[in-house]
Formats: structure tokens, C-alpha cells, sequence
């Protein structure tokens, strides 16, 4: 049965992701699978369930990417690596972010979920932030509430990083992730002291 329930999901992102949420009905997944759609409604009566399913395995998977970054680093090496592992995990689960919107509005519990794990994340990085700035890597705040205000550029270009991709890009492919997420770390440099410029350019020359 738990393998079943594991084939299901795994099906269900690989079509999610591939034709779009509108494309994919309970029915579609069971005929990919080669499973009656009555041996599917054992484990998932309605398409909502498998999208919460899905929905929280990626946020475990960004959670764990969280909780097993490497405390020896610098910050500023961390929060890279944090910011890239959770760009892969929304590229694997990317039907998320490219109907983002309507699984909002359909779907209440994710919709409360994503918003108290918003402001969980909020935190998060206003830890690595002030991190940052005992380590002198990141300068003080001077415009009133100027590091909330960066944390929610961060979310905003997370959350709709692949929506712009898929327009700009021919092929959506693990490229864009590189891309993106170097788009996304350039938003810290007006923020860097200049140690944290050098560990910056450090960091960014190792990449290439």
C-alpha cells in the first residue's frame, strides 16, 4: 500500500509538472500508472488530496535542507546554499509554482499553511541576516524595517522565479535554476560590507 501510495505521488508530480494542473485529472494518473481509477481512490479519493500531499513533501524537503545546513560556514556561504537547495526542490515540484495562484484559491489549507510558513521562513532568514551582521559579512539596517523588506523581495522572486522562466526561457531546465538563484543572490550585494564583498566574489568566482 505504501509503495502504491509513493508510485501515486510520483506520478502525479511528473504529471503536474509536465501538462500543467488543469491537465491532469484523477483518471489521467491512473491510466499513466496502468491502475484501475477505483485502485487509486483507495489511497486518494480527490485530486486535492495528492496536491497536499505533494505540497507537503516539499516543504519537508526545504525544511531538512534547512535544518542540516552547515553551521561551520559563513553565513553568507550558507544562506547560499540554502537559497540554491530550495530553488531545486520548487524546480522538482515546480506545477506548484506555475499555478501557484489557483492551488491558493482552491485549496484552504494549504492556502493557511503557506501563510503561517511565510512568516516561519521570515524568521529563518532574519536569523541568517542578523548572522550576517556579527559576522560583519552584512551591514546594519539603515531605512526602517529594511531586512524584512529584503526577506520579502527573496520570497517574491522565489515564489514566481519559474512563472518568469517559463515565459523568458525556451526550455525550463535545471539551467534556469542556476540562473535565477545567481539572480536572486545578487540582491544581497548592495547589502554586503567589504569583507562580504570579497566573500561574495569568492563565492560566485568558485561557482563558474
Amino acid at each position: 500500500m505504501k509503495d502504491t501510495k509513493g508510485q501515486i505521488l510520483k506520478t502525479a508530480l511528473e504529471l503536474f509538472n509536465t501538462l500543467g494542473l488543469s491537465q491532469v485529472s484523477l483518471r489521467t494518473i491512473s491510466k499513466k500508472m496502468g491502475i484501475s481509477q477505483g485502485n487509486l481512490n483507495y489511497h486518494y479519493k480527490k485530486r486535492h488530496e495528492i496536491i497536499e500531499a505533494l505540497y507537503f513533501e516539499l516543504v519537508l524537503n526545504i525544511d531538512q535542507d534547512i535544518a542540516s545546513a552547515d553551521q561551520s560556514e559563513n553565513g553568507l556561504e550558507m544562506l547560499f546554499k540554502i537559497s540554491k537547495s530550495i530553488m531545486d526542490s520548487f524546480y522538482e515540484y515546480r506545477f506548484f509554482l506555475l499555478d501557484f495562484v489557483q492551488i491558493i484559491r482552491e485549496n484552504e489549507k494549504i492556502k493557511q499553511h503557506y501563510s503561517s510558513l511565510t512568516k516561519q521562513r521570515e524568521l529563518q532568514f532574519s536569523m541568517f541576516f542578523n548572522l550576517l551582521i556579527a559576522q560583519n559579512i552584512m551591514r546594519p539596517e539603515i531605512l526602517p524595517h529594511e531586512y524584512k523588506n529584503l526577506y520579502k523581495r527573496f520570497q517574491i522572486l522565489g515564489d514566481f522565479w519559474i512563472s518568469s522562466a517559463e515565459i523568458d526561457e525556451e526550455n525550463l531546465s535545471g539551467k534556469s535554476v542556476t540562473a535565477y538563484s545567481n539572480l536572486i543572490n545578487q540582491s544581497i550585494f548592495p547589502y554586503l560590507t567589504l569583507k562580504g564583498q570579497e566573500i561574495y566574489y569568492q563565492l560566485t568566482t568558485e561557482e563558474k
